[in-house]
């Protein structure tokens, strides 16, 4: 039992100190992933060197190297399995957008001086295809390659043709994809499954000086100088990036970092270097559209076409949809202008009928006052010529008696040019009211025309003027913006039919003007003394045709309202008892207005 229990309790101690022992190696361990893109057994050759010379340099820290694929390398750092990453600069670029992932060196060739000009791409060919000497002869042909996303086994070269117009993605050239490693293009290419193939450049070299291929059997399509000792297709990019990853504590990247700058050329006369610029990396990817970039082909016109064509489709139907209702919209709104157009020049014409009509109509109305006038005219006209005509047989008779004398012939002659004078004035006051002329609005006192109308009316009914004017407006309330003709037009009606209405009654108050201001109208009110009128005939007597006068048209009120209206105005009437007064407003004319009439 006493055996049993010492055995037991050795066995616990040996298995602390192995699981300690365990948790120390694997704290000290340093896990490297590295781009297998030869195999896994390429690249553990290839970079056992590079493992020794690191453990060597960092103290006893264990070096523990893994060799992925493309896929495989970005799985490992999604699920924090490695430190660091030793691939080639496209890869880099891209896990570096997916990953996080920083450089801290880049590798460089012993016999090229410029970190920058590291990684290349050669196209090779069977030697005797004497068909296939540039870029340009792979159109139709078969490009063999390890994988899409292969940097210097593809991308490289890819873009070489892109630039020539012949991309391989539009058809132009048909890639082969062998997968990895790249021997598997080589063969691809000696066995004729393909036309040419990619290589990583300095790869056929290799292969041909470790007899792997014969010497000769391959060329380089288009090659290019920039490599001593080898032959390349494609522009140099920088050389192979070894990054550190996100998590990897800055103190282990920077003793890394230390480490690589002083290890030695390897076998292939490559050695590590400060990091170099990757700008013409992101800058290959950009133009192919692929790694970080990918987005790119997304958002592309061709792209977007082809995942949204029938949304584009179903747009561009309603575009056109839209298109024809605009037109079809704009064929009416064309046809309707015209109609309008037509309808409006319509109007405008009957309007300038109806214009024309009421001029005609308000020189009728005139003329009918006038007529209606006539025997007084005619009365008045005679004293006139009849105090001429005494004049003259006076002369003569003295003359013939001998009696003329110097006194008496200047007496007669002087009367005789009187009544001469009354006579034309009268008449050139009835040629002017009666004269048929266009509408026009002037500046004018209305006392002056009310005075003018009293004194026509006047002249023609008696000797004496039977018109009163009563006011009390400044100078500037006087000023109305009237048609002087029409004003003078309403008046005579207005007197004309308030004479009249004081005729029936043989009253012989005459008819009483009065003047007011009314906000900026003048308010002109005509009253007479007649017998007024019944509430039956107050409601008709601006009706046309509409007369209490055997002998009348019926058409005086209606033209004077018609004329008021046009002034911006109305015309009204009331009872006086007794009598009727009549009451319409004129506008008062501006300063501006007047200020132009004093110019003028």
């Amino acid at each position: 039992m006493t055996l049993s229990k010492r055995t037991t309790r050795l066995f616990l101690i040996c298995l602390i100190g192995s699981l300690q022992f365990c948790v120390v190696h694997a704290a000290d361990a340093v896990r490297v992933g590295v781009l297998a893109w030869q195999g896994s057994e390429d690249a553990e050759i290839r970079w056992s060197s590079l493992v020794n010379d690191l453990e060597e340099r960092l103290g006893g820290k264990h070096i523990e190297l893994r060799h992925f694929d493309l896929n495989g390398i970005a799985r490992a750092l999604q699920a924090g399995e490695l430190d660091f990453v030793v691939t080639n600069p496209g890869h880099y670029v891209t896990l570096e957008a997916q990953s996080g992932i920083t450089r801290i060196a880049s590798q460089v060739a012993g016999n090229i001086t410029n970190p920058e000009h590291v990684v290349g791409s050669a196209v090779v060919v069977l030697d005797q295809r004497e068909d296939i000497q540039r870029l340009e002869d792979l159109r139709g042909k078969a490009l063999a390659a390890v994988s899409p996303d292969a940097f210097g086994g593809y991308q490289l070269i890819r873009a070489e043709l892109r630039r020539i117009g012949l991309d391989p993605e539009d058809g132009q050239v048909k890639p082969v994809f062998t997968d990895f490693p790249m021997r598997k293009v080589v063969d691809a290419v000696v066995n004729g499954r393909a036309d040419a193939g990619i290589l990583r450049a300095c790869l056929l070299e290799r292969l041909e000086h470790e007899g792997s291929l014969p010497i000769g059997q391959l060329r380089v399509v288009s090659p290019r100088s920039e490599v001593i000792d080898c032959v390349v297709t494609s522009p140099l990019y920088p050389g192979w990036a070894f990054a550190a990853a996100s998590r990897t504590p800055p103190a282990l990247s920077r003793e890394v970092l230390l480490a690589l700058l002083s290890l030695p050329p390897d076998n292939h006369q490559q050695s590590w270097s400060v990091p170099a610029d990757y700008h013409p990396v992101h800058e290959l990817l950009r133009e192919l559209q692929i790694g970080p970039y990918a987005f790119l082909r997304e958002t592309n016109w061709e792209s977007l076409l082809h995942r949204y064509w029938p949304w584009a489709l179903g747009l561009l139907l309603v575009m056109l949809a839209g298109a024809a209702y605009t037109l079809h919209v704009e064929h009416l709104v064309q046809r309707r202008t015209r109609e309008l157009t037509l309808v409006l020049d319509e109007r405008h014409q009957l309007e300038t009928r109806v214009l024309a009509g009421q001029q005609q109509m308000d020189h009728l109305s005139r003329l009918s006052i006038l007529g209606e006038l006539s025997g007084r005219l005619a009365h008045e006209l005679n004293q006139p010529l009849a105090t001429i005509g005494n004049y003259a047989r006076s002369l003569l008779r003295r003359q013939d008696s001998g009696t003329l004398s110097e006194t008496a012939l200047r007496q007669a002659a002087e009367e005789i040019a009187n009544e001469s004078e009354r006579a034309a004035g009268i008449l050139a006051s009835i040629r002017s009211f009666a004269r048929k002329r266009s509408r026009k609005q002037e500046v004018c006192d209305i006392t002056e025309l009310v005075r003018e109308a009293g004194g026509l009316i006047g002249g023609m009914l008696s000797k004496n003027s039977p018109i009163v004017l009563l006011h009390e407006l400044a100078p500037t309330d006087r000023q109305v913006l009237v048609d002087p003709l029409q004003i003078q037009q309403v008046l005579l009606n207005l007197f004309k039919n308030a004479w009249d209405a004081q005729q029936s009654t043989r009253d012989e108050h005459p008819i009483e003007v009065r003047l007011e201001r009314e906000d900026d109208r003048c308010a002109i009110e005509v009253r007479d003394h007649g017998p007024g009128l019944t509430p039956e005939l107050q409601a008709h007597f601006l009706e046309p045709f509409f007369t209490t006068k055997p002998d009348g048209l019926g058409l005086g009120l209606p033209i004077c309202k018609t004329i008021v209206e046009a002034h911006g105005g109305e015309l009204r009437a009331r009872d006086a008892d007794p009598g009727i007064v009549f009451r319409f407003t004129l506008p008062l004319a501006r300063s501006s207005d007047t200020d132009t009439r004093r110019t003028q």
